[in-house]
């Protein structure tokens, strides 16, 4: 990860920090770059060092600096994993702010999460969402605001990504603060029909003409049993 950062093979590759590599990573389309500055202010990582292994040195990686010394191959693995996981919990905190959702409203707009796969949404515009906010447990979902239902990507690699990542409150503070954006609720639903004729008006028929065998049977019984 740090040599793919410092040394690449075309200026196409070349990213200047650490934040950017990360989030044009296949992937990783989902995230935000998060400020420095709100990075660098230690009340926005609260409990943070708690839930992170090698959590100073994955923070200098994060921030671009790098290591005073050299560092094993597997340490330099467990350090990388480290701010990935790192750069996901600080992002859940950051898109809840009003610059972090400032980015993901433009993201939104480009339609870079994707479009509502339910025919009656008419391409509405999904946002990332996590069924729970603890990390480790639940991949990213996608929200649609017409239907209010979720989804899964359509990606793997999307699929794989840590839905704490987004958290379970984003999609609904950014309607929240923009509520000129949300879309108004889909009214029209799928009804089944076989012919023509609603399944449930099919089934009620179905069970009405059950009740009336049965009660010919019971009425009928004794004299076809001695028949």
């Amino acid at each position: 990860m740090l040599n793919d950062l410092l040394s690449t093979d075309s200026d196409s590759d070349y990213y200047k920090c650490w934040i950017e590599w990360f989030i044009n990573l296949e992937g990783k389309e989902y995230f935000c770059d998060v400020d420095e500055e709100y990075i660098l202010d230690r009340f926005n990582l609260t409990n943070l060092p708690l839930e992170v292994p090698h959590y100073h040195k994955a923070l200098d990686l994060i921030t671009d600096r790098m290591p005073s010394t050299p560092l094993s191959d597997e340490l330099r693995e467990q350090i990388e994993q480290s701010a990935c996981h790192l750069y996901g919990l600080i992002h859940a905190r950051y898109i809840i702010t009003a610059r972090g959702l400032l980015k993901m409203l433009e993201k939104y707009k480009r339609g870079d999460f994707g479009m509502c796969p339910r025919v009656y949404c008419s391409q509405n515009p999904l946002l990332p969402v996590g069924i729970t906010d603890q990390p480790n447990i639940k991949g990213v979902k996608l929200y649609c605001g017409r239907c209010e239902d979720v989804y899964n990507p359509k990606s793997r690699k999307h699929a794989l990504v840590d839905g704490a990542y987004f958290g379970t409150s984003f999609p609904h503070m950014l309607f929240q603060v923009y509520p000129s954006i949300k879309p108004a609720p889909s009214e029209q639903r799928y009804v089944p029909r076989i012919f023509g004729f609603k399944i449930h008006k099919i089934a009620e028929l179905h069970r009405w003409q059950n009740r009336q065998r049965e009660e010919q049977k019971k009425r009928v019984g004794p004299a076809s049993s001695d028949s």
